[in-house]
């Protein structure tokens, strides 16, 4: 038997391995469908790729990182994440939370530092699959995620404002405060032309749309606003020279001083992927019924991997693209074929097409970025939330109001702050206790002396940290008893308060001469109450899985008490 504790760390450094390769390591049966499925999947991969190509030209523009980022970005990562990703429909690349992110990074630290921090998110993403994170994504209340994408959707909007204009972005980090500095030092004389060109662009995009959906309008308006400054020779900027082959791979140099620099922005960009990656791959997963749900930690660790391959590459770091995944869906897809796929149709604009893509106007791009911006402030949706309940409500303003002023981590760390609160005080208001009449005693004359000595108190809802205060009140107030029954079988949840709580109300009660019989727990709340010491407070007697039981054992510590007091009446009253 000695040997069995030896062993005991191997077995689980062998599970804990075997659980990382499954994990890291692609599968065949990720392609199980791909024998009936493969047109469709390489025509989903066609347009995605078209769709994608503007989007990730503009997030990189946008993001101050460049345009050639942005489409590496969409190239490495997307294909990367498509092998080792959890979801068989999820396309990744820039996206717009992402870039809002980046914004502020690349003032702070200048655009090469975002490679460096493309890798390091990327490891901290890895860890976050392996160690199990990926069901996290489930707490997350539908208000947090919803103000959380409303108030991208409004700081997108707001960073289009330089290029639309053709303005040197303005010193800062605030989306809001750059774009009126931008308006204030705009010079309208010059920058009428290139607000004609994104005005355009968005006019052709919601025209398009009206016409037929399954166009694809970014690029068409795209190409139309080219070719328009093109023939016209408008002095507007252009996107610039684009590197005719994929860079080659390399590690940008650091050092302790740079990580420990970079290491928060870092940490913010990972949770950012993580989370947006998940969201991203649920919507696909709700879309389509015959496809097998993501599997979460392995989309992280997938997502991580991309992350860190496009910062090898000089790309930006990447999550899930809602929109993209969703136009993947649409189009047919079925196995990650197409998502790959999608990364080789980027690669041949990039190998083909990049003297005419370095001629697109970043104008043109501002207008792409700016209808991306309004498709995603639903206001219906915003409607029904604000009319739902005022504590919902509460959730949404705050992860808006938080998104926009501060960054997208900090919306969503204050959002579900601010719901958990919320949910814990009306947790509170819902449970309670309550004074029953003592089960089983008739009116007979010991019965009813008897009565007068025990009490029964029924507790339901929740025994935790933030409703235990008028639960103490309320029970250390009883006077004239013998004996308390707590009755605790309509309790559905205890924490280490709660049972801390029971243990103080138990041990000052019996200080006072007060027997505590408790019943109804069930196995894990006894768990609970045994680690914190309940059960060692009232002893192992005084705890009862039957009322009956608990009834009984009163009534015969009552009589015994009334007894004893009787015999030491008669023994101490003086003698005639």
């Amino acid at each position: 038997m000695s040997a069995i504790p030896a062993l005991q760390p191997r077995l689980t450094w062998r599970s804990a391995a075997r659980h990382a390769a499954g994990l890291l390591v692609p599968r065949r049966s990720d392609y199980a469908e791909l024998p009936r499925s493969w047109r469709r999947d390489l025509i989903a991969g066609v347009t995605v790729g078209i769709v994608a190509l503007p989007l990730a030209l503009g997030f990189g523009v946008a993001s101050g990182v460049g345009a050639a980022a942005g489409l590496v970005t969409a190239i490495v990562a997307g294909f990367v994440a498509a092998v080792f990703g959890g979801s068989h429909l999820q396309v990744s690349g820039p996206t717009g939370a992402m870039t809002v992110v980046l914004v502020p990074v690349v003032a702070r630290y200048g655009p090469d530092a975002v490679f460096a921090l493309s890798i390091l998110a990327g490891l901290l993403v890895v860890v976050m699959g392996l160690v199990g994170m990926g069901r996290l994504v489930s707490v997350i209340p539908w208000p947090v995620v919803e103000g959380f994408t409303l108030g991208i959707g409004v700081i997108i909007f707001l960073q289009q404002v330089p290029l639309a204009l053709d303005v040197p972005k303005p010193d800062g980090e605030n989306a809001a405060l750059v774009a009126v500095s931008t308006l204030r030092v705009a010079d309208w004389s010059v920058a009428t032309v290139p607000l004609m060109l994104t005005v355009g662009a968005i006019v052709l995009m919601l025209v398009l749309a009206r016409i037929r959906r399954s166009l694809p309008g970014s690029l068409i308006a795209v190409a139309a606003v080219t070719v328009v400054a093109e023939v016209a020779d408008l002095p507007v900027a252009r996107i610039g020279e684009l590197p005719a082959s994929l860079p080659s791979p390399s590690f940008p140099g650091w050092d302790n001083e740079a990580i420990a620099a970079l290491f928060p922005a870092a940490l913010a960009i990972a949770a950012l992927a993580a989370l947006e990656s998940l969201l991203s791959a649920r919507v696909a997963d709700g879309m389509v019924e015959e496809v097998p749900n993501t599997q979460a930690d392995r989309e992280l660790v997938g997502q991580g991997l991309a992350n860190i391959a496009s910062g090898i590459f000089g790309g930006m770091p990447a999550t899930g693209a809602i929109a993209r995944t969703a136009v993947n869906v649409r189009a047919g897809a079925r196995t990650r074929v197409a998502s790959a796929s999608h990364a080789v149709v980027l690669v041949a604009v990039v190998l083909l097409a990049t003297p005419v893509v370095a001629l697109i106007p970043t104008a043109a791009l501002a207008g792409v970025l700016i209808v991306t911006a309004v498709r995603m402030i639903d206001l219906g949706t915003a409607r029904s939330i604000l009319r739902s309940t005022r504590s919902d409500g509460l959730v949404f303003v705050v992860t808006v109001a938080v998104t926009i002023v501060f960054d997208l981590v900090v919306a969503v760390e204050a959002g579900v702050a601010v719901a958990a609160f919320l949910a814990l005080r009306a947790m509170s208001r819902v449970s309670g206790l309550r004074r029953e009449g003592v089960p089983e005693l008739d009116a007979a004359e010991e019965d009813a002396l008897l009565h007068e000595h025990i009490a029964v108190y029924r507790f339901h809802g929740a025994l935790f940290f933030g409703g235990t205060k008028q639960f103490l009140d309320e029970l250390t107030s009883v006077k004239h008893v013998h004996v308390i029954i707590l009755a605790l079988t309509d309790v559905r949840m205890m924490d280490a308060s709660g049972a801390n709580a029971l243990t103080e109300i138990v041990t000052s009660l019996q200080r006072r001469g007060i027997t505590v019989l408790l019943k109804g727990l069930d196995a894990s709340q006894l768990r609970v109450a045994g680690a914190v010491g309940v059960l060692a407070a009232i002893g192992e007697l005084h705890y009862f899985h039957d009322i009956s039981a608990a009834v009984a054992h009163a009534r015969n510590h009552v009589r015994h008490e009334l007894n004893g007091r009787s015999q030491l009446d008669c023994a101490t009253s003086p003698a005639r």
